[in-house]
């Protein structure tokens, strides 16, 4: 004879049983569903993102925006002479902050400078700091002209501290800025306008000479470079050489 109570006791054990392999399950599944969805998302390293930024000028001594006849008319004559100029908005660089620096190059190369053709270094160049620049600030800025113009600023001949302003305007794809570095570099530049399209074919037939995150050409209406130590001087006027953008890096 069965007794009630043993079949009641064997009803719940089983049960017991099935809860606790159902409660097992659960926990595993939720357990690999954590693993595969953290396997999924890799870590994004730090060094991916920007650690500087800020406003780039750039000019030089033949048209950048320009159709190809014009080019090749300047190409080997003119070119070889360029400005550039970094403002550094935030950021640091060898663990040094340079919030509100600039600094600026100008160089004199062998040859018309984006010519895929013409072999324009070893190139000289001077180096323009901004005086408000600490010591430390100073080193550090230098580093980072070098590593950012790379061929363009490896041998500097001088190396100048001076008062710099640089403005450029805020607007989206702006092209007009203003440079004065001290008295040996003065810049301003403009849009290009309908008046500027001499052959109706131009185009942005240089890249810029350094990295950046966005360059739109521009005209420069002064793009002067006044010191000694290039051994050459220039003042030009007027022409679609300039580029003005901002950098990350």
């Amino acid at each position: 004879m069965a007794f009630p109570w043993l079949a009641a006791y064997n009803v719940m054990n089983k049960w017991s049983l099935l809860m606790n392999r159902t409660f097992a399950f659960i926990v595993f599944a939720i357990v690999l569903s954590f693993s595969m969805a953290t396997a999924q998302q890799p870590v994004v390293p730090k060094s991916l993102g920007s650690q500087i930024q800020g406003q780039y000028l750039e000019t030089r001594s033949a048209d950048v925006y320009v159709g190809q006849c014009f080019a090749n008319g300047e190409m080997n004559l003119s070119g070889q002479e360029a400005i550039v100029a970094w403002h550094i908005t935030e950021g640091k660089w060898d663990d040094v902050s340079l919030d509100g620096l600039t600094i600026v190059g100008a160089i004199k190369a062998q040859a018309t400078l984006g010519d895929p053709y013409g072999k324009p270094y070893p190139a000289k160049s001077v180096l323009i700091v901004d005086r408000e620049a600490t010591p430390q600030q100073r080193d550090a800025l230098i580093n980072f002209a070098q590593t950012m113009g790379g061929e363009l600023l490896r041998h500097v001949v001088h190396v100048v501290d001076t008062r710099i302003e640089m403005e450029v305007a805020q607007e989206e794809h702006s092209t007009r800025a203003r440079l004065q570095a001290g008295d040996l570099v003065t810049v301003e530049t403009r849009a290009i306008g309908d008046k500027d399209h001499l052959c109706g074919n131009e185009d942005t037939f240089y890249k810029p000479l350094t990295q950046t995150v966005h360059a739109m050409p521009a005209v420069a209406m002064t793009d002067e470079y006044r010191g000694k130590d290039l051994n050459i001087s220039w003042t030009l006027h007027n022409k679609r050489s300039a580029f003005v953008g901002t950098f990350a890096r």
